[in-house]
């Protein structure tokens, strides 16, 4: 069973991503552990403190070292974590081998920032990696966890009732998917391409790499290279 643990200062945020969906039928095989834990409960004082102002002045409070290191720490003497990441803007962006990559492992820790910031030295002395999902600024980092979760564990094996469906998904082959159909075959006089009501399967993958291709060139020709 793969163990995710997430640090989080509003913890209540990520109930509804994880208690829907594939992550929590994810959670009912048996296949991942979830856990959220609430920073405030590993702050050094009974105000429950996890930020000050930032040393050498300017706008914005930054959250602790304390609060973190103790939380980390008493993850880590329940046991030993393969990664401990840190979403943030300025980390590296999430692709799909990030996600190949992390759904192999047995466990991570994941760290939400706010406010200004997180301590530097929290991302120097603990974080073994930092993701980001985009080049935008959120209000922290729950979301961007629930992102990086999400597309994680539906690469587990079991996760997903049809166990091709994940490795056909846009960015696994390095192109994006095909233009996909359903019932009915005509709609207001819009057909299904006839080549997929064909039955003749070489001639459908062919056609489908043909559209993957093409689909790439004309909005991602960035992969292309």
């Amino acid at each position: 069973m793969m163990q995710i643990d997430i640090i989080s200062v509003v913890p209540d945020l990520l109930q509804g991503p994880f208690s829907h969906s594939i992550l929590k039928r994810a959670h009912d095989k048996g296949l991942v552990n979830i856990d959220v834990h609430n920073l405030r409960d590993y702050a050094y004082n009974k105000h429950k403190s996890v930020d000050d102002y930032q040393y050498g002045g300017g706008s914005g409070m930054v959250m602790m070292i304390e609060p973190f290191a103790a939380c980390i720490e008493s993850l880590q003497e329940k046991r030993s974590y393969d990664e401990i990441i840190f979403m943030t803007p300025d980390g590296v962006t999430l692709n799909q081998s990030i996600s190949n990559e992390l759904s192999l492992r047995q466990s991570f820790i994941i760290l939400c920032g706010h406010y200004k910031g997180i301590d530097q030295r929290i991302r120097d002395h603990f974080v073994t990696r930092e993701i980001s999902i985009g080049d935008y600024v959120l209000s922290g980092g729950e979301l961007a966890a629930a992102v990086l979760a999400d597309s994680v564990v539906r690469l587990i094996p079991g996760v997903l009732s049809d166990e091709t469906s994940a490795l056909s998904d846009s960015f696994q082959d390095g192109m994006l998917s095909a233009p996909v159909y359903t019932r009915p075959a005509e709609f207001r006089g819009m057909k299904v391409p006839d080549i997929l009501l064909s039955g003749n399967t070489p001639e459908i993958e062919k056609w489908r790499f043909e559209q993957s291709i093409l689909r790439t060139q004309e909005r991602r020709p960035d992969l292309m290279k």
